[in-house]
């Protein structure tokens, strides 16, 4: 991991050394649309205006500035992109792939982007560790000529590229469902995320949004960081202290928080979770006692639409600033055993990989085959 120190190259220190060009590009420019490939790259709303970049040729210099690297999805995220930057219709565009994890401080991974700007890399892909401190260094890479893409933790920003699911109807899909399931009154569990990042805040706040107006609930929040073991913990730690629950809501580590529940002895309630293959094994297996299931995937596959879009722009062509990613979304009792979740894979495995309209398919192995180390 690269420390705070190792990444604190300046922009002026590194155009001393003649790193960075001094011909800087002026960013991106606001076209109309439609844009290319539109099943593909759907804009996210009616309002999303289009950007188009500078033409470069391939092959480019990509990288990619991940914060937390502490949970199965952001393991299995870095492993999705080295395997999708072999792929056979990919590799020819790729010169060099970089990939670097700073953990959760800001300044640390605004040092890592900052550090591929100087460097001249044509396109850094990121997680944001926080949705509103970025603005000084989007202006650099814009500046710079440099197409920086965050996705799933995505920027308060609508000056750069972005990828991602509709986080808030996540949320509000997990709270419609448990209204329907659960009554209009009732204990809920609600499991969140890695606090500070804007995945977490909107799907709480579309779930909370659905459950205020929806009837009367008694809410317990505890923090599960989209982590099975600490999901597992915070769960059974909250069971032991409110006693039952009459449903929960699971942003990510769906697997810790229904195997606590057994462990308790807790009865089978209607549980919205994530789409960790465990999870969907376990609301699989135990269906008929009662344990019913709502599972919408935020898929680690998003890095390789992230990648896409990033190749995309580079070679010119128009896109939305805010593409939209559709939410792969199983429900009980639809669960099956080969088609949206796997037995003979770990529990730890994301299901949802595949994106046909992108031509983007990404096999188990290929994923499971790659590290998840910086590169």
């Amino acid at each position: 991991m690269l420390t705070k120190s190792m990444l604190g190259m300046t922009l002026a220190a590194a155009m001393a050394t003649g790193i960075v060009s001094q011909s800087l590009a002026a960013g991106p420019e606001v076209v109309s649309g439609p844009g290319v490939n539109p099943s593909c790259f759907a804009p996210f709303s009616a309002d999303t205006k289009f950007l188009k970049f500078p033409k470069k040729e391939p092959p480019y210099r990509i990288a990619m500035a991940n914060g937390f690297v502490g949970n199965t999805w952001r393991i299995q995220m870095i492993k999705t992109l080295k395997a999708y930057a072999e792929q056979d219709d990919v590799a020819p565009m790729i010169e060099e792939l970089k990939v670097v994890s700073t953990g959760t401080d800001v300044a640390a991974q605004i040092a890592a982007i900052d550090n591929f700007i100087n460097a001249g890399y044509d396109a850094i892909l990121t997680i944001a560790v926080n949705p509103t401190a970025f603005e000084p260094v989007i202006r650099r890479a814009n500046r710079a000529g440099v197409v920086l893409v965050p996705f799933d933790n995505v920027l308060d920003s609508e000056d750069i590229l972005q990828v991602n699911e509709d986080q808030s109807e996540i949320g509000r899909i997990m709270g419609r469902w448990l209204v329907k399931n659960v009554g209009d009154s009732g204990k809920i569990l609600e499991v969140r995320g890695l606090p500070g990042n804007s995945v977490d805040r909107d799907r709480h706040n579309g779930f909370r949004e659905v459950m205020e107006g929806g009837g009367k609930y008694d809410i317990v929040e505890v923090v599960g960081n989209w982590d099975d073991g600490t999901a597992q913990k915070v769960t059974a730690d909250a069971i032991a202290v409110h006693g039952q629950f009459d449903g929960v809501f699971v942003q990510g580590g769906s697997t810790g928080a229904v195997r606590a529940m057994i462990d308790a002895g807790h009865p089978f309630v209607p549980v919205a979770g994530e789409a960790e293959n465990g999870f969907r094994k376990l609301c699989a297996q135990h269906a008929s006692e009662g344990l019913i299931c709502s599972s919408a995937g935020q898929s680690p596959g998003l890095v390789a639409i992230a990648a896409k879009t990033a190749i995309t722009a580079l070679q010119g062509e128009v896109l939305p600033q805010y593409v939209s990613v559709p939410i792969p979304l199983v429900e009980h009792p639809d669960f099956k055993a080969g088609e949206n979740y796997y037995p003979d894979l770990t529990d730890n495995f994301f299901t949802p990989n595949e994106f046909p309209p992108c031509d983007v398919n990404i096999t188990a192995k290929e994923i499971m085959s790659k590290s998840e180390g910086d590169q």
